[in-house]
């Protein structure tokens, strides 16, 4: 795309996004039809995806049918939600809805799980065996179990739980026995990563059964938060644990100079937590990053929990500077001509975490190309910053229809406008909605369905087409109680 154009249409997008509604509620007729007919694609994705005996999605599924072999808590939680959203939005019946979800929920109570009720990372779809070798290649897979992988699961079925009067017995009993504070570190007041029910090569810590990862997830703005959430609404890790996640690491040099750039803020103090209220700064905006600059970190949890809502100082602020970022990177940074950077296949094969390299605080970033272009905006007098690269140097970026679907709540117009320039000018959408990415460049597809993704699609659409029908199944109960409050009390230096 020519630059003069590309900054006309950055020009335009942002504007759509100053005058664009908080919430894609204000949407117009066409509007709603577009999303109808993605929502109705994307549904459709899902019959290529999941096995009608055991009810469990495959993690992805090729353009020709070839499905992968294995899936896991996160896919099996995207396929619950995506069944309540098609339902909500009238694409299947209440009672072919109910049969699906209850498929899935027979099977998940037979299978093999670990410590603390967590389900293991990998299952074969077709059988609902946990998986010891990799289906690609036969490599040996270590049984392993993951708090956030665990954590989408169990959103998933809090939300049948809430919404299917027929499935709620089964559903909280699978829920209930689901013990987040498994992996609670009280000594930093932090979920570990996951653990391991064999002693794993590399790093790990004992402890009793099992082998605890070496990592925390210590990052706020991040994806394990829906964890921390359902932890925290749980009773099985103290409320003090959500201010004791990072907002940015320490501005210090020698101590917090690991990370992107040097952050600015100030200290506030919590349930008598000291919290480092940092942020970035990313061409006027004052932002809290999430470690890898990707929309999914973002914006995934509050598909599902109200944060801008709830928590009006803190969320309410950083998730529409975080999309108007993404926007502004893929426009005018580097302009692309599109924008929308998240983990995703990767066009030339394999799979790849793409984001704004900016906004994350992992010092060699993800980046939002192939060419792996990045920028060092240095750490005060202890790492001096580089130039910026041109937009020249930005080859090959990589956008993927999922983050616009993300934006839509905080900018629909911009999110609407984007998929149709997507969906116009490249070979991007098939039987089951839009493919997974594209390198805006090249015009080459990665031609395949992600259960996560297109989960992430389904769940966005359905809120915006069902006055968020899927926030409401989720967000009440015990999440109302314990996390609005948590989330009102915070004031992020974000702006």
């Amino acid at each position: 795309m020519r630059p003069a154009l590309a900054i006309v249409l950055a020009a335009l997008l942002l504007t759509a996004i100053t005058a664009a509604p908080a919430s894609a509620s204000g949407l117009s007729h066409g509007d709603r039809h577009a999303l109808q007919r993605y929502a109705a694609d994307t549904w459709h994705s899902f019959d290529l995806l999941v096995d009608t005996r055991t009810g469990l999605p495959d993690d992805n599924v090729t353009a020709d049918g070839t499905r992968s072999g294995y899936t896991s808590p996160t896919n099996i939680g995207a396929y619950l939600w995506s069944t309540l959203g098609a339902r909500e939005v009238g694409l299947i019946g209440r009672r072919e809805a109910t049969a699906r979800m209850a498929r899935t929920l027979a099977t998940l109570a037979r299978l093999e799980r670990g410590p603390g009720g967590q389900f293991f990372n990998w299952y074969d779809p077709a059988t609902g065996a946990r998986l010891t070798t990799w289906p690609a290649d036969g490599s040996p897979l270590v049984p392993f179990l993951s708090a956030v992988d665990n954590g989408w699961l169990a959103a998933g079925l809090t939300m049948v739980e809430n919404a299917v009067p027929e499935l709620r017995a089964k559903a909280h009993a699978l829920v209930a026995a689901m013990d987040f504070g498994f992996y609670y570190d009280p000594a930093v007041g932090q979920l570990r990563g996951g653990a391991w029910t064999e002693q794993p090569p590399g790093c790990s810590v004992p402890q009793g059964a099992v082998w605890m990862t070496c990592n925390h997830y210590d990052v706020l703005n991040s994806e394990p938060r829906m964890a921390s959430y359902l932890a925290i609404a749980a009773d099985q890790v103290p409320p003090e644990h959500y201010f004791h996640l990072n907002r940015t690491f320490s501005p210090l040099c020698g101590v917090g100079d690991f990370q992107e750039m040097q952050p600015s803020g100030e200290t506030r103090t919590y349930l008598g937590v000291d919290v480092y209220e940092g942020h970035y700064d990313y061409r006027g905006m004052h932002i809290v990053p999430t470690w890898g600059g990707d929309m999914f970190e973002a914006l995934m949890v509050p598909l599902f929990v109200p944060e801008e809502r709830w928590g009006a100082r803190s969320w309410g602020v950083n998730h529409p500077l975080y999309v108007r970022a993404q926007i502004e990177h893929g426009l005018d940074e580097a302009r692309y001509g599109y924008w929308g950077f998240s983990p995703s296949d990767n066009p030339s094969g394999g799979y790849s975490a793409y984001g704004v390299d900016a906004i994350g605080m992992q010092a060699d970033g993800y980046p939002s190309n192939n060419d792996n272009t990045f920028v060092d905006h240095g750490f005060g007098d202890c790492r001096p910053a580089k130039p910026d690269p041109p937009p020249s140097a930005y080859t090959n970026g990589v956008v993927t229809p999922h983050a616009s679907f993300l934006a839509l709540r905080y900018a629909p117009r911009a999110a609407l406008a984007n998929l149709a320039k997507l969906r116009s000018h490249f070979r991007i959408y098939g039987k089951g909605g839009f493919y997974d990415a594209v390198n805006v460049q090249t015009g080459k597809v990665a031609r395949s369905y992600l259960a996560l993704d297109q989960g992430m699609v389904m769940a966005a659409a359905a809120n915006a087409l069902s006055g968020d029908s899927l926030r409401s199944f989720f967000a009440r109960g015990a999440i109302d109680q314990r996390i609005r409050p948590l989330l009102a009390m915070e004031q992020f230096t974000a702006g």
